[in-house]
């Protein structure tokens, strides 16, 4: 097994590479003057079973083109000196959220990325928390593996759980089904009924609306507010309050990827919040270094989940 890790700044991969008990394998990255680059790496990749790791959110040095085109190059120099298989493992993918057409002449953002990353010879991918499973999968043709964050919150709920009753809720419909998986998964691991809560929310050329209505039984409860992803955290920041108006004892806000863009900082201050969990997917470079949110933010590691995922990849492949 070969593990690459294409942001050497990042401690993911290392501490990946360190968990799956595996050498980081070196690489080569030169940029020229006019920006372009190349990457190849310093180990013979003949045969070998590769992953390569590189969360595709934009910043703090790069967009995600940049990241996505260092990812295909790296891919594409990979097979070309006679890797045997190449993952890429994307803890979070960029362009996830584009997977349907809304609009006349919409663009298909997540398939045009899979299809770039397939044609240069990737041969599986591993992701965490895709905006929608099933669109996800659809849009790639080699095997997927879909890591599912509410893993990674399961020590906060049960810490939680002794605290009175707790709920699972949605901020929109969209997300019913990845709440509803945690909340069987929470009944079976704290052997006892968890509540379940949607609210209504709609969005249209990025205007959000709707967002008062909650449909769920959350009074007096400790409510877990799951969702893919925090952007501007007006999504979130809706959901608590509507889920607070609703009799809610307090809401915790989960998410597996926290980007914190635009006014993220200031939105998710509100006292509606009172604790805000995210995964390490993307570095929080964007918030504060003190203030109301770093105070109530918690970052859970999906390192070991990835690991475990890896792990079964590489047994899987070598038999």
């Amino acid at each position: 097994m070969l593990v690459f890790a294409l942001e050497p700044a990042n401690p993911f991969a290392r501490t990946l590479a360190d968990t799956l008990n595996v050498p980081l394998s070196p690489h080569e990255e030169r940029v020229f003057d006019d920006g372009e680059r190349k990457l190849r790496p310093l180990v013979d990749p003949r045969g070998a079973d590769a992953y390569v790791v590189l969360s595709l959110h934009g910043g703090p040095l790069e967009s995600p083109h940049d990241k996505i085109c260092r990812l295909l190059m790296f891919i594409g120099a990979l097979k070309d000196h006679g890797a045997a298989r190449v993952t890429a493992v994307v803890p979070y993918l960029a362009y996830a959220r584009k997977d349907m057409q809304t609009k006349p002449h919409d663009p298909l953002g997540l398939r045009y990325v899979a299809q770039w990353l397939e044609s240069a010879g990737m041969a599986q991918i591993i992701v965490l928390e895709a905006h929608n499973v099933a669109a996800f999968q659809n849009a790639f043709r080699c095997p997927t593996m879909h890591v599912s964050a509410h893993h990674a919150f399961r020590p906060l709920a049960q810490e939680l759980s002794r605290q009175g009753p707790i709920a699972v809720a949605s901020p929109d419909p969209g997300g019913v089904k990845r709440a509803l998986l945690w909340r069987e998964a929470l009944e079976e691991q704290l052997a006892e009924p968890v509540r379940f809560a949607m609210i209504d929310k709609r969005r249209s050329a990025g205007v959000l609306s709707g967002g008062d209505l909650v449909a769920g039984d959350v009074a007096d409860a400790t409510v877990l507010l799951l969702d893919d992803l925090i952007a501007g955290g007006d999504t979130m920041a809706r959901g608590a309050r509507a889920l607070r108006r609703a009799g809610a004892k307090r809401v915790v806000a989960c998410a597996a990827h926290g980007l914190f863009v635009g006014h993220a900082s200031q939105t998710l201050a509100s006292d509606d919040v009172s604790r805000l969990a995210v995964t390490d997917s993307v570095p929080t470079f964007r918030l504060p270094e003190s203030g109301p949110v770093r105070d109530k933010l918690e970052i859970a590691s999906v390192v070991p989940l990835f690991a475990e995922a890896v792990g079964a990849s590489h047994a899987a492949w070598k038999r």
